[in-house]
């Protein structure tokens, strides 16, 4: 007879205390703590390629533009993750007594990897939808020229668009901001398909 050990169920309180000496960052989902898988090289190029290709135009309309450091709290859904990219319009709303959990994202950038492409479009797109200054979802393929882009309307509909083409521009809809994937892929290596 097989026995399942459960998962052990962590307080918010046991997460943030282990996230503050912890070696390695880890996200929480609804009671579980769960690691986080670690980034290639790409990952980390594309990364860079958008803070530097978002921080001047956003800063002058009054956005900050932060980096997986800073984690996000969901209330609705007892989570907290790392997006890749966060940014927030005006000045950031931090979940009480913290300094480093913002709840007030307008756009969230992840670069998608094999292991995250489906959570990343999955539950962590509703979690996010979930917070009411969110306004733009935007998904970065690190292995080809791909991008998914998912924008909140002002009737507060989603619309979804995606490009593969490398000569596309990604314009920003909740911000005035113009992004060519030639930018975003500055200095990625793509693995060549095996036949």
């Amino acid at each position: 007879m097989l026995v399942e050990t459960p998962i052990r169920q962590y307080s918010r309180a046991e997460y943030l205390a282990q996230e503050e000496t912890a070696e390695y960052r880890s996200e929480y989902h609804n009671g579980e703590i769960v690691a986080m898988t670690g980034g290639s090289l790409n990952h980390n190029q594309i990364i860079i390629n958008l803070i530097i290709a978002l921080t001047l135009p956003l800063r002058e309309q009054n956005y900050q533009v932060y980096t997986s450091d800073l984690r996000l709290w969901i209330p609705r859904y007892n989570e907290y993750t790392y997006p890749d990219i966060l940014i927030i319009k005006d000045e950031p709303i931090f979940e009480e007594r913290r300094t480093d959990t913002v709840i007030n994202p307008s756009i969230i950038f992840e670069v998608f990897s094999k292991s995250t492409s489906s959570r990343d479009r999955g539950d962590k797109f509703t979690f996010y939808r979930s917070l009411p200054e969110f306004q733009e979802y935007i998904l970065i393929d690190q292995y080809q020229s791909h991008i998914e882009q998912f924008s909140k309307t002002k009737e507060g509909n989603w619309l979804f668009s995606e490009s593969d083409d490398e000569e596309g521009i990604l314009t920003l809809v909740s911000a005035n901001c113009q992004i060519p994937y030639r930018q975003i892929y500055d200095r990625v290596t793509f693995e060549k398909p095996t036949v």
